[in-house]
């Protein structure tokens, strides 16, 4: 009997793509919504902790609205998501009661994870509706998010979500059944079992976006990168496979598995690394780039040789090397146009800017990627 490939996870966060919650006449499929529920309820009733976090609001308001595709527009976007949103919820209230359970929705921004009263305030909502028994059904709030602010795919939201409430496992369903080792039809291909190095698969590529959704397998290898980071297995499989759920929270060889890292960061710094979005780049030298990466030091204006975007004091920016590769991500004391006047200088000739902080990045505000 193969061993599972990892302990028993308490707390779960499960993703489901769009592709996988509509039907072949373009519905919403609630055939395949009441089994996958039925999975859901099943293992919450054996005391795992779930989050479900759902995309198909788009595609559950198309047909309602008389749409045969998704809208590239976002006034269209939004307005489909509006009314897909209520059929979603709807669907999964009516399932979940069926299995004698609660769910409560739960719309994020961006701005709920950046901001970190906000951040906070979700958290409390998340642990309140578990520990109450209801399993939380999470959506970014697609209604009002805009292009310039939004998470992007429900992939990253739920790794997001899964590192804010020190979740052990993160399942990303798909229509895929995990990273495959070669192009999507080329003979002799197959899923990956285990991954170790993101690095080695970051080019094989298992299909895209879909019509329907906005991630591919590439949204779901950085949702994996943020798990990882934040020390919670992870796992890709088929959200069509029979009991796809239960197989994979005990751990039976099913998917793409990803074990974690070793050691999970405090919760600033996987804000500052994945929550707060970068609003520039400060790119450095070999020297600085060494003492960042070998030593953990601190970012100083002598290690500094150019700096991009429109950033201010306390905006996180990337920290990257001469041969443009990212290194690091940190909160930032300066503001672009002063941070260019001190670059390459001794932290010892401030001039005008004495008084404000030695370092242009403290090790403590800085995160290595």
């Amino acid at each position: 009997m193969t061993p599972p490939r990892f302990g028993q996870p308490r707390r779960v966060v499960v993703k489901v793509g769009s592709s996988s919650l509509r039907g072949a006449g373009g519905d919403l499929d609630r055939a395949f919504v009441t089994r996958f529920v039925t999975q859901l309820a099943s293992l919450r009733r054996d005391g795992f902790e779930l989050v479900l976090v759902s995309s198909g609001a788009v595609a559950a308001g198309l047909a309602p609205l008389g749409m045969s595709q998704r809208p590239a527009d976002l006034p269209r976007l939004q307005a489909a998501a509006s009314v897909g949103q209520g059929v979603l919820m709807h669907t999964y209230q009516a399932c979940f009661a069926s299995h004698d359970l609660v769910c409560g929705q739960v719309l994020l921004t961006p701005d709920d994870i950046v901001d970190r009263g906000r951040y906070l305030n979700a958290r409390t909502t998340f642990e309140t509706l578990i520990g109450l028994g209801a399993v939380p059904v999470v959506n970014e709030n697609d209604t009002v998010a805009t292009d310039e602010l939004r998470f992007g795919d429900n992939d990253r939201l739920a790794a997001l979500v899964a590192s804010m409430l020190g979740a052990e496992l993160l399942v990303l369903l798909s229509d895929v059944a995990g990273v495959l080792d070669g192009r999507p039809g080329a003979p002799g291909v197959q899923v990956l079992g285990r991954v170790d190095d993101l690095g080695a698969v970051a080019d094989l590529d298992s299909g895209g976006a879909s019509t329907l959704g906005s991630g591919g397998m590439g949204s779901k290898l950085e949702a994996v990168r943020i798990a990882r980071f934040s020390a919670i297995h992870a796992v890709i499989a088929a959200a069509r496979r029979p009991d796809v759920v239960r197989e994979v929270v005990t751990g039976a060889p099913v998917g793409t598995w990803f074990p974690p890292s070793d050691r999970r960061p405090d919760s600033r710094k996987l804000w500052i690394a994945f929550a707060a979005p970068p609003r520039g780049a400060v790119v450095v030298d070999a020297g600085a780039a060494q003492a960042l990466v070998d030593r953990g030091s601190s970012l100083l204006p002598a290690g500094v040789v150019d700096a991009t975007g429109d950033f201010t004091a306390g905006d996180a920016v990337d920290i990257v090397g001469a041969d443009g590769r990212r290194l690091a991500r940190g909160l930032v004391g300066y503001n672009r146009q002063d941070l260019l006047e001190l670059r390459g200088r001794s932290t010892r000739d401030l001039g005008a800017h004495r008084g404000r902080p030695r370092a242009v990045i403290h090790r403590d505000s800085l995160v290595l990627l």
